[in-house]
C-alpha cells in the first residue's frame, strides 16, 4: 500500500470513528432543508422553485462543518509535521486528505439529497439532476475549503477566519449549481452550460486547491 493510500484510509476511518463525517454532514443538511419551509411557509411551488437554492446552500454549509478540522488535527497531534518531511509530495498528500473528507462528508450528502429533495416538492426527475450537479460541484467545496484550512493552521485562530475565507470562494460554485438546476426544473435555460461551467470549476479546484494548500502549510510552518 502506498503513503498516500495509507493516509487516505487513515482520515476515512479517524472520520467514521469519531462520528464527525457522513453522520454530523447529513443531519445538518437535512436541518436546513426541513427548518427552510417554516421561514418561506407551505407554499410547495415556491419550496419546488427554490428546492435547489435549499439543497446547495444546505450542503455548502454541512461541508463548512468538518473543514476546520481537516488539517488541524494533524497539526495538534504532529503528524503534520511527518506528512511534511514524508516523502510523498505534500500536494498530493493534502489532496488525499481532501479526497478523504469528500467522500466521508460531501459523498454523503449527495446520496442524502434525492430524499431531501422530495421534502422540498422537487420532481422526480429534477431530483437526480439537482443530485449530479451536486455530485459534479461538491468536490469544488471540498477543494476550496482545502486552501482555507491550511490557512486555518498556519494562522493562529485561523479556524475563527475558516468561514470568512472559504464562503467568498465558494460563491461561483454556489451560483452555476443552482443555475444547472433550476435550468431542470424550470427549462427555462440550457442545462449544458452552468453543467459544464461547474464542471470547469471543479476540475480547476481539484488542481488549484492542493498546490494553493500546500503552498500555505510550507510558507506557514517553516
Amino acid at each position: 500500500m502506498t503513503a498516500l493510500a495509507a493516509l487516505l484510509l487513515r482520515d476515512m476511518r479517524l472520520a467514521v470513528r469519531v462520528g464527525g463525517g457522513a453522520l454530523m454532514g447529513v443531519l445538518f443538511f437535512l436541518l436546513v432543508v426541513t427548518m427552510v419551509p417554516f421561514g418561506v411557509g407551505p407554499d410547495l411551488k415556491l419550496l419546488a422553485r427554490i428546492g435547489p437554492a435549499i439543497l446547495w446552500i444546505g450542503a455548502l454549509l454541512a461541508t463548512l462543518l468538518g473543514l476546520d478540522r481537516l488539517l488541524a488535527a494533524d497539526h495538534d497531534d504532529g503528524s503534520l509535521d511527518l506528512i511534511l518531511m514524508g516523502h510523498a509530495p505534500l500536494e498530493l498528500a493534502v489532496a488525499a486528505k481532501a479526497l478523504a473528507h469528500w467522500l466521508t462528508t460531501g459523498l454523503p450528502l449527495v446520496i442524502a439529497a434525492p430524499l431531501f429533495g422530495i421534502f422540498l416538492n422537487i420532481d422526480g426527475s429534477a431530483i437526480g439532476i439537482v443530485a449530479l450537479t451536486l455530485l459534479v460541484g461538491t468536490p469544488a467545496l471540498t477543494f476550496i475549503g482545502l486552501i482555507g484550512a491550511a490557512l486555518a493552521v498556519a494562522l493562529e485562530r485561523g479556524g475563527l477566519l475558516l468561514p470568512v475565507l472559504v464562503l467568498p470562494l465558494t460563491v461561483p460554485v454556489l451560483i452555476f449549481g443552482i443555475a444547472a438546476g433550476d435550468a431542470a426544473i424550470l427549462n427555462a435555460a440550457p442545462f449544458g452550460a452552468p453543467f459544464l461551467i461547474l464542471i470547469a470549476l471543479t476540475l480547476t479546484s481539484v488542481v488549484i486547491g492542493p498546490v494553493a494548500a500546500a503552498a500555505v502549510l510550507r510558507h506557514g510552518l517553516d
